[in-house]
């Protein structure tokens, strides 16, 4: 419940802080993407410029999650080398568990035989 406070007490602000930015930035700007002919370009994009900032923004943070995803990646793989192992494991016991109560019902059986 803490962390969801905190958490939003963070987001709140952050999205008006955004908000502002957007508001305070309508103008158009070109993003040239020509190199070697600013003046005139063969590829440009001419958008708000609240529209780069919130773009740079997602990007960083598409980035963000593929790096620590694959910063993970040593840890996802002992998780699942560890749950297979755990699984093994569990079957053997299980089937060490069958084949003792086999073996108890039939020693039961015999000596219920046996007493006969």
């Amino acid at each position: 419940m803490l962390k969801r406070v905190l958490s939003l007490l963070i987001a709140f602000p952050l999205g008006a802080v955004l908000v502002a930015i957007a508001v305070s930035n309508r103008q158009s700007v070109a993003l040239i993407l020509d190199p070697f002919r600013p003046e005139n370009p063969a590829l440009s994009v001419e958008l708000p410029f609240y529209a780069y900032l919130i773009g740079a923004l997602v990007v960083g943070v598409i980035l963000g999650g593929v790096a620590t995803w694959m910063g993970q990646s040593r840890w996802r793989q002992t998780a699942r080398a560890q749950g297979q192992r755990a699984a093994r494991w569990q079957a053997e016991a299980d089937r060490l568990a069958r084949e003792r109560e086999a073996a108890a019902t039939t020693k039961a059986s015999d000596l219920a035989i046996a007493g006969r």
